[in-house]
């Protein structure tokens, strides 16, 4: 992540830390406190921020292939292939974007005489993609074995499709669901705000007794809870 990513992040965790403070405890001690997990709060985003970007590069990878297979089915080399595609995913995606990059390096890297195998497998090492991975795995085996390589690239592209519908689908089924959880973990927050907005002095008594800010303490690490709870039963994953 750039720098100014980070600070978005750093300023999300303060928020948080703000309304946890002011939401359960009233103190300024409390917010102090909080300010260490709001602190570590840009790593943990930085890990979602990951997943997100990996995600993205896995689609960008299969429109690759893809588009590989066409050229491979069309007569070109495995090299001229990754070559065409190239020019294929900047009209895509744009010149900027991290499949073209990538592409465009293993290119570069087969200009050089570079093993394709090698090509496919520094890839995947780069990008952590298990597709990636799988597929130099297959594309090294067929090389190995003499057979036939596009029928055999063909078929491989095509099972990824097919998970890749999987995933499309259980993300589109997702989604709302997602969205709602959002929405719920804000809401106990303006429930807070609108009792002391219409009832001042409501919850006093749970900020200046030694039980109140126990049972605050118990509801913030249920709310903390079922937030983690919530996020683990939506990651859905396709093996």
């Amino acid at each position: 992540m750039g720098a100014r990513r980070r600070l978005l992040a750093l300023g999300q965790g303060i928020l948080m830390a703000a309304a946890a403070a002011y939401s359960c405890y009233r103190s300024l001690t409390a917010f102090a406190l909080f300010m260490v997990p709001a602190c570590v709060y840009p790593v943990l985003y930085e890990k979602k921020w990951r997943q997100e970007q990996l995600g993205k590069l896995e689609r960008q990878f299969k429109e690759a292939i893809q588009i590989m297979s066409g050229a491979l089915s069309a007569g070109y080399s495995v090299e001229n292939a990754v070559a065409v595609s190239v020019r294929e995913l900047e009209q895509l995606y744009g010149p900027g974007e991290m499949i073209v990059r990538e592409f465009a390096r293993m290119a570069g890297e087969l200009k050089m005489n570079r093993p394709v195998e090698e090509v496919f497998q520094s890839f995947a090492d780069r990008s952590g993609l298990e597709e990636a991975e799988r597929f130099s795995q297959i594309f090294q085996i067929a090389k190995r074995s003499g057979g036939r390589l596009v029928s055999i690239i063909c078929r491989t592209v095509s099972i990824m499709e097919d998970r890749g519908q999987v995933k499309e689908e259980i993300r589109t089924m997702t989604a709302s669901v997602q969205f709602e959880q959002k929405v719920m973990s804000v809401i106990p927050f303006l429930m807070i705000v609108y009792v002391d907005m219409t009832s001042p002095g409501f919850f006093q008594v749970m900020y200046e007794t030694a039980m109140g800010k126990i049972v605050m303490s118990c509801c913030l690490a249920v709310y903390l809870l079922s937030c983690y709870l919530s996020r683990k039963i939506l990651n859905i994953k396709v093996a």
